[in-house]
């Protein structure tokens, strides 16, 4: 994923709109794709700011966030249970299958972390 330009560069090349400027012609000046100069000068008039907007997929928004309390119960209740097992368990609970990386990727994002104990057993703990 690509970085955004810097807030400066942002801020001049907005300016350089505003004060009657083409957005192309700042796009010359400035050194950046005619498409970038339009569009910050479109979110500029938007929002009134020439701050980039949030990279990314928004936070808690997978397939397994409407059972990750459900799974938080699981685990709390068996903590040495392994990510097979508890991919089992849900898709005979819920019909839903999923990888059991994908489960120990939202169960670490929840704040769980795998513990060996002095046996060689794995525990979950919060």
């Amino acid at each position: 994923m690509g970085k955004a330009f810097s807030s400066d560069l942002r801020n001049r090349i907005s300016d350089h709109v505003a004060a009657g400027h083409s957005r192309r012609d700042a796009a010359r000046r400035f050194g950046v794709s005619v498409s970038c100069a339009i569009k910050l000068v479109q979110r500029v008039a938007k929002t009134g700011s020439a701050a980039p907007a949030r990279q990314g997929r928004p936070p808690g928004a997978g397939k397994l966030a409407p059972y990750m309390t459900m799974l938080i119960r699981w685990v709390e209740a068996q903590s040495d249970i392994s990510m097979p097992e508890l991919a089992a368990k849900l898709e005979a609970t819920t019909k839903m299958r999923v990888h059991p990386a994908s489960l120990s990727r939202a169960l670490l994002g929840a704040g769980f972390r795998y513990k060996k104990t002095a046996s060689g057993l794995g525990v979950r703990t919060r």
